[in-house]
């Protein structure tokens, strides 16, 4: 199994999908499976930073400025939520922050 994602954690969003905006939602389809799957506002906020690789960390600072939400919970969210892309397919993670001294 692959290890847990942390704020550390560099994701990407998958080439093995197609996606779009419906809205301030987004559709997106696994080219794997076929299957369609649909994301919520702040998903699809998620989603669109997911074009480009980004840390979770990352990913969780553009979140606060968007929305009011304390940094604790918007980063516990986001975990599950990239979790839930990665186990579909969605996602890649592609390594890891690492500190330079």
């Amino acid at each position: 199994m692959d290890a847990p994602l942390s704020k550390d954690s560099i994701v990407i969003a998958s080439p093995e999908q197609v996606s779009c905006e419906l809205g301030d939602e987004s559709v997106i389809l696994s080219l794997k499976n076929s299957v369609y799957y649909g994301v919520d506002p702040v998903g699809a906020s998620v989603w669109k930073l997911l074009k480009q690789q980004r840390s979770v960390g990352e990913l969780r600072d553009a979140l606060i400025e968007e929305y009011d939400v304390e940094s604790d919970r918007c980063e516990a969210d986001l975990l599950t939520l990239l979790e839930n892309l990665r186990a579909e397919g969605l996602i890649k993670v592609i390594g890891a922050v690492t500190e330079s001294a």
